[in-house]
């Protein structure tokens, strides 16, 4: 019989979600352990312990924000009743998740993991970004209709919508100028509307 790796203690889970907690307010990049755990209620020798290392933690820190976001993209891929199948609908639901407000310490905190894991893609960032373009481009595809999503064009039309996401999320988490930001997604949301 294989051994079988028992999983997280209850007080591990604890201490991850209140870790969770202070790193969306505080982010990743200048995260120490003494004022993270002083903040928790634990010590930097229990988050060694419990993690192996500072960046054994800020990986499970990342692995939890990832919980957050494929929990989005779960509730997408299943949107039948939210929006009808289709791009232009998805983007349009999507971004209305995005520009809400109560998402922005998430969605700093994501932004800032993606970007380290382009300029440091080794350590506990490795293959971030990367994984996360994957997870939603699978969830547009998935809300292609069949046709769009197979015919060559496809793939270049949930990249643009992508993109049009990404670039529309930076900038907003930048100025927290939603009504700018929103006028120009739903311009773009005209266009992938638009016959081809």
């Amino acid at each position: 019989m294989p051994d079988v790796e028992p999983g997280p203690s209850a007080r591990q889970v604890e201490l991850l979600e209140a870790a969770y907690a202070y790193a969306l307010v505080n982010g990743l990049a200048d995260l120490s352990l003494r004022p993270l755990a002083a903040a928790i209620g634990s010590s930097p020798r229990v988050l060694m312990f419990l993690w192996g290392s500072k960046d054994g933690l800020v990986k499970a820190l990342l692995n939890r924000a990832r919980q957050d976001e494929l929990a989005l993209l779960g509730r997408l891929g299943q949107a039948d009743d939210a929006a009808p199948p289709g791009l232009a609908p998805t983007v349009e639901l999507v971004w209305s998740w995005l520009a809400d407000a109560e998402h922005r310490p998430l969605l700093r905190l994501w932004a800032e993991a993606y970007t380290r894991s382009l300029v440091e893609p080794d350590g506990p960032w490795a293959g971030f970004a990367r994984a996360t373009v994957d997870d939603w481009l699978g969830v547009l595809a998935a809300r292609q209709p069949e046709p769009e999503r197979n015919a060559p064009e496809g793939p270049v039309r949930r990249t643009l919508a992508l993109a049009v996401l990404r670039g529309a999320l930076l900038d907003l988490l930048a100025t927290d100028d939603e009504r700018r930001v929103t006028a120009a997604v739903t311009l773009q949301l005209s266009l992938l509307r638009a016959p081809r």
